[in-house]
């Protein structure tokens, strides 16, 4: 079959709902800058999709920080790849400060998340090696796997007993091909809200002889004393041999960087295919990170509102009669069951007659029979937007008991004739 026709006939599990919802659900537009208030088809809504969670993105201090720095240098400073023209002095410095935050010897930085954890997995390990990961784990990371040439395993999601019955699986394939394990997981995982078992994972590392590499995008700056991320908080930061985390949450940018042993980080820095062949971190994310970081040492208080603003809100919800899961961090799931119609349903009723908007999750990033409403705080709500919020879910909480949206989806269905795939 061409490859295009075939394209035409099954567009994926996502692409399939396009004519129906894109620009609204899916690649919606928000305008106005970012924030707890901006503008949605026209309308003020209550912004509960920004990953700012330290409320960073329109800090005074930041926005001078990064035109100062954009003035200077320009976007595009310095040009070429890290290894090729890209170090300055600058560079250097972050990293040494953010070695020094995360309580690692050395960190490199990376130009983007995404492709940062995709080449950090593939560099870490080689054919004879085993990787065994969280089913859970974030695409970026699925994606390094699928990269791999040897054996890899799933676990059962933050199951222990899962882990330890496929390390066993993975030790037999070493004591054959010579080769070692890596464990990776996730600091935070960004649907459900859990943090990743860290220091049970740990507890096993003696045993197995295995390695850690630990994402933990949305743990970097919300957890632990000083904001060091999950393994400060569970107590067990120094365990963790290669630290991943991104700048798109807590810092309020873009880039990430990795953190762990000086003669690990440097082996990364030049095996690094997504560092070596792509343009160096520009400068003003650059000087920009330097000042983000210092406002995450220097102002605690931050984040204690932050944490503050999401005891209100998670509490507020569970006392509605809201399923949150297990969540222990700042991420905000509310589970429904429901359909992907009805969560589109559902989400526009939010958008359009409360001036609410979140994100909404349905198969096949969650499972069937399931909608997820992904609410995340930043230490930017007010308490009137808390309010606000609690009482638009009270309201829609009203209407799911009544089953309001399954009897709009019959009429959608009828009136439009829509129909779609389980895919």
């Amino acid at each position: 079959m061409d490859i295009f026709e075939r394209i035409k006939q099954n567009p994926g599990p996502l692409g399939q709902f396009a004519d129906y919802a894109e620009g609204y659900y899916i690649f919606p537009r928000l305008e106005g800058p970012i924030g707890p208030r901006m503008k949605f088809q026209g309308k003020d809504v209550i912004f509960w999709s920004a990953n700012d969670y330290l409320g960073l993105c329109n800090h005074p201090e930041v926005l001078e920080a990064d035109a100062k720095a954009a003035a200077e240098y320009g976007m595009f400073y310095p040009m070429g790849a890290r290894a090729m023209s890209g170090e300055t002095d600058q560079h250097l410095q972050l990293e040494r400060e953010l070695a020094e935050f995360v309580q690692k010897e050395s960190a490199y930085l990376l130009n983007f998340g995404y492709q940062g954890m995709v080449s950090c997995i593939d560099a870490l390990v080689s054919r004879n090696d085993v990787i065994v990961y969280d089913v859970d784990s974030h695409a970026c990371i699925v994606d390094g796997v699928r990269l791999h040439s040897g054996k890899r395993f799933t676990y059962r999601h933050n199951d222990i007993a899962s882990l330890e019955k496929n390390l066993q699986r993975a030790q037999k394939v070493t004591e054959e091909t010579g080769g070692g394990i890596l464990v990776i997981t996730e600091g935070v995982f960004g649907m459900r809200g859990q943090q990743g078992k860290l220091k049970e994972i740990i507890a096993l590392k003696e045993k197995y002889g295995f390695r850690i590499l630990v994402d933990d995008a949305h743990g970097f700056g919300t957890l632990g004393a000083t904001g060091a991320g999950a393994g400060e908080e569970q107590g067990c930061q120094d365990e963790i041999d290669v630290y991943f985390s991104t700048f798109a949450k807590s810092m309020a940018g873009f880039g990430a960087f990795l953190a762990g042993n000086k003669e690990i980080i440097r082996y990364l820095k030049f095996n690094l295919r997504s560092q070596i062949f792509a343009k160096s971190l520009t400068m003003p994310m650059v000087i920009g990170g330097l000042k983000r970081l210092e406002l995450l040492r220097s102002r605690p208080e931050i984040k204690a509102k932050l944490w503050e603003n999401v005891e209100k809100l998670q509490g507020g919800l569970k006392k509605i009669g809201y399923n949150l899961g297990d969540t222990n961090t700042c991420v905000t799931p509310v589970f429904i069951q429901g359909n992907p119609v009805e969560a589109m349903l559902l989400a526009r009723d939010l958008r359009e007659n409360y001036g609410i908007f979140t994100s909404v999750v349905s198969y096949p990033v969650i499972p069937k029979g399931m909608i997820l409403l992904r609410l995340i705080p930043t230490a930017s709500h007010t308490d009137a937007e808390i309010n606000e919020t609690l009482e638009a879910f009270e309201s829609i909480y009203k209407k799911l008991e009544t089953g309001y949206y399954k009897e709009l989806e019959a009429q959608q269905i009828k009136e439009q004739n829509l129909q779609f795939k389980e895919i």
